[in-house]
């Protein structure tokens, strides 16, 4: 089973909700921290890593000699990756999708693929939990190449839990994208409200079953909660505003190892989401 925790908002405590959840697993659980431009997880999981590769992205190399200017690859590429100028032909990698719609156009086989520097993959273990996640290059405009290939690490024996980057764009779709479920992480503020409609819109056009945690629950107002019994959407776990999981956070620590309480509500969650998973 693979689940994706995601929220519309940044900040709301989903990398928090992802890993107290890994752990409390414990050995079956794989963690994937798709949040590539800015991956936190391993600062609490702590993992022993063993594996560090570089990964690239294929784009177009073209071969001039063989090239007779006909532009059909400049035609056919949405990106404008590709640019024909007289008898010069301009390649731009950083806006190459690696769709190879050029290459499969190409009357003359004139193009071929080379790589593209995206980031580096890390994988690792922590106590029979595995642990993945990704690096993106510094200046590299587009996350999902790297996301589709952490998330091309899953174990299909585990449960497998992906930290999703916040919002509802791109890089957030490559990492809820056939999943089995998405578990949103919120908080009660208008903020909060604004931006999970958002992220349910687009669980949504997905058709994946969704379930909530609402984060610092007992601030606010009941927005949040109006909104989900509207929209039919379980609330699976409510975490107060409590001062030991914050000091835990800003430790490295996980509330689960200090407050031994929560691993128990911690694994029904995870048994609530078995129930209600495709």
């Amino acid at each position: 089973m693979i689940i994706s925790v995601a929220s519309g908002k940044g900040g709301t405590g989903k990398t928090t909700v992802a890993t107290n959840l890994v752990v409390s697993i414990g050995e079956g659980a794989q963690l994937l921290d798709c949040d590539v431009e800015e991956p936190n997880a391993h600062l609490f999981i702590h993992p022993d890593i063993d594996s560090v590769e570089t990964r690239y992205a294929p784009v177009p190399e073209i071969d001039l000699d063989k090239c007779t200017y006909c532009r059909k690859c400049a035609q056919i590429c949405r990106f404008n990756a590709i640019a024909v100028a007289g008898e010069t032909v301009l390649v731009f990698p950083e806006l190459c999708h690696s769709c190879g719609g050029c290459m499969a156009v190409c009357p003359e086989k004139a193009i071929s693929e080379t790589g593209r520097e995206l980031g580096v993959i890390e994988k690792g273990r922590k106590n029979g939990i595995g642990f993945v996640h990704g690096r993106l290059k510094v200046g590299e405009a587009m996350s999902p190449p790297l996301i589709k290939q952490v998330r091309a690490c899953a174990e299909p024996d585990k449960f497998v839990v992906i930290d999703a980057p916040p919002g509802t764009s791109c890089p957030v779709i490559a990492a809820m994208k056939n999943t089995n479920f998405v578990l949103m992480v919120t908080e009660p503020t208008p903020f909060g409200l604004h931006d999970l409609k958002l992220a349910v819109e687009a669980v949504k056009v997905l058709n994946i079953p969704a379930g909530l945690v609402i984060n610092r629950a007992d601030i606010g107002d009941d927005g949040v909660k109006d909104y989900a019994k509207a929209e039919n959407l379980p609330i699976l776990m409510e975490i107060p505003f409590d001062r030991r999981i914050a000091e835990a956070y800003s430790q490295g620590k996980l509330a689960v190892e200090v407050l031994p309480e929560w691993k128990a509500r911690f694994v029904k969650l995870h048994d609530q989401i078995k129930s209600l998973a495709v």
